[in-house]
């Protein structure tokens, strides 16, 4: 898998939550870290607009990104964001590094493909549900997938699709069936609304 996304940064000297809050305010930074790999943990200030024009692609979350620390630049994967709980803006960014030939763990959305015509919708006349829109994965970072396809064609009424059902690519293994967790994905279920009788 290549890199596609970039992002620049500066390494930040005046760390704290005073420091952050002025990063936020006064020059529209993010204040982020960078830790993972062989070196210790870097903290880095990011320009806010980058960052929102970043995550408008839902793929940023599962690719590599290539980020520019003052002119050096490092391989990382966005491991946590913290957000306003009512703006929603990215307040603080966590970022792991990537090393090349070590495994990593990313999530990565699911989509759901054929959901209108499959036969639990279309003859059988139930409902999809998710329980879930991402899912963990472990692998080497080039074979990290954008996202994991699930084929709802053939589920019928009152099946439950699990984690061992998903067609997985290549070298791709999901952290919760590795851990003997067999988690549900979707069902179709009955409509629960009843159609009155003319």
């Amino acid at each position: 898998m290549t890199t596609e996304f970039t992002l620049n940064a500066q390494v930040r000297s005046d760390l704290g939550k005073g420091a952050s809050r002025r990063l936020r305010r006064l020059a529209s930074l993010i204040p982020a870290v960078i830790y993972g790999g062989d070196k210790d943990a870097q903290s880095i200030s990011l320009v806010a607009k980058d960052v929102a024009k970043l995550l408008e692609d839902e793929a940023a979350f599962s690719h590599v990104i290539a980020l520019n620390v003052d002119g050096a630049v490092e391989t990382v994967l966005i491991k946590a964001l913290q957000r306003h709980p009512v703006k929603m803006f990215v307040m603080h960014a966590d970022f792991v590094r990537v090393v090349a030939g070590q495994k990593l763990t990313a999530h990565v959305p699911l989509h759901f493909t054929n959901q209108e015509t499959s036969v639990g919708v279309k003859q059988q006349g139930g409902e999809v549900s998710h329980t879930a829109v991402e899912v963990e994965v472990s692998c080497l970072p080039s074979d990290l997938p954008e996202f994991i396809e699930v084929d709802m064609a053939k589920v019928e009424i009152g099946t439950i699709l699990h984690l061992s059902d998903l067609v997985l690519p290549a070298g791709v293994q999901l952290v919760a069936l590795a851990h003997g967790k067999d988690l549900p994905v979707a069902n179709i279920h009955a409509s629960r609304v009843v159609k009155d009788a003319e």
